[in-house]
């Protein structure tokens, strides 16, 4: 047993790694196509959809064609997004007209996602510093219709240099991951990686706290299951800035394993059927 999974141990959860299965998903893309009639043409290929309970327009997907291989797909009809990734657009749930930034935007999942619930009106800011992956995010943005979204090449810890206070703002900050979406991951990863990445992570919460409005919503999330990335950045969040959490109103994980954690959600993959994840919902006072 190593260090990782010796604390899983401690904090409630053995791994069965042969029954853990990452079921794949995918996300309805409304600005383009009505979910009943998307539904109906995949399953006229012989896709089988299964509704997934704690999201509005995501199905878990089974079928023995690739799912980015379809006209349906390609035409931006519905994006492959791993459930619990869909969740984080739940949570933070923005509204048509509001000002909106996406921290750490690229391939552009939760971005497109954003586009999507506020129904193309209003103004989308996504970041991302990573040159590679920006013609990713540029080319699912057009495949999915996107039309309210302003991107920039940005270190998102360095997003106040644009001047602007959001509404709302999604941080999805860099992280470990976990080892549902990556091979060896075990063999991978080290107490110290993780550490370092925290204080990144801290550096870009304080960021967000700062452009956020007064009032304005803060969802923070990671794929990540290790607390220093999750419940101690939270708790940094809590201490030193004017902050509070609020529920997330998942019907879906764990309460985060501290005190004042609580109302943060945690997604054990032997619990959930999903990739691990953690989301926090924060309002600024």
């Amino acid at each position: 047993m190593n260090f990782f999974t010796h604390r899983y141990k401690k904090l409630g959860h053995v791994f069965d790694f042969d029954e853990l299965e990452l079921k794949k998903a995918i996300r309805v893309n409304t600005l383009k196509i009505d979910q009943k009639e998307l539904i109906k043409r995949l399953r006229q290929k012989g896709m089988e959809l299964k509704r997934i309970p704690f999201l509005k327009n995501g199905y878990y997907i089974d079928a023995d064609f690739s799912p980015g291989a379809t006209p349906e797909y390609l035409l931006g009809y519905y994006y492959i997004q791993e459930a619990a990734s869909q969740a984080v657009g739940e949570v933070l749930n923005p509204k048509k007209g509001e000002h909106v930034l996406d921290m750490c935007a690229a391939p552009g999942s939760k971005t497109t996602h954003f586009s999507q619930l506020m129904e193309n009106k209003g103004v989308l800011v996504a970041l991302d510093s990573n040159l590679s992956r920006m013609d990713a995010l540029k080319n699912n943005i057009e495949r999915m219709g996107c039309e309210n979204v302003i991107i920039y090449r940005k270190d998102a810890e360095f997003a106040d240099d644009l001047e602007v206070e959001f509404d709302k703002i999604s941080l999805d900050a860099p992280c470990s991951g976990n080892f549902m979406i990556e091979e060896d991951w075990f063999e991978k990863r080290n107490l110290d990686d993780i550490q370092a990445l925290a204080k990144k992570q801290k550096k870009m919460i304080a960021t967000a706290i700062e452009i956020l409005k007064k009032g304005g919503i803060l969802v923070y999330s990671t794929c990540s299951l290790e607390p220093e990335e999750n419940e101690e950045v939270i708790e940094y969040a809590l201490k030193n800035f004017n902050v509070e959490l609020l529920p997330t109103n998942l019907t879906v994980g764990s309460p985060g394993i501290t005190e004042k954690t609580k109302l943060c959600r945690r997604f054990w993959p032997d619990e959930t059927g999903t990739q691990g994840f953690f989301i926090a919902k924060l309002v600024k006072k």
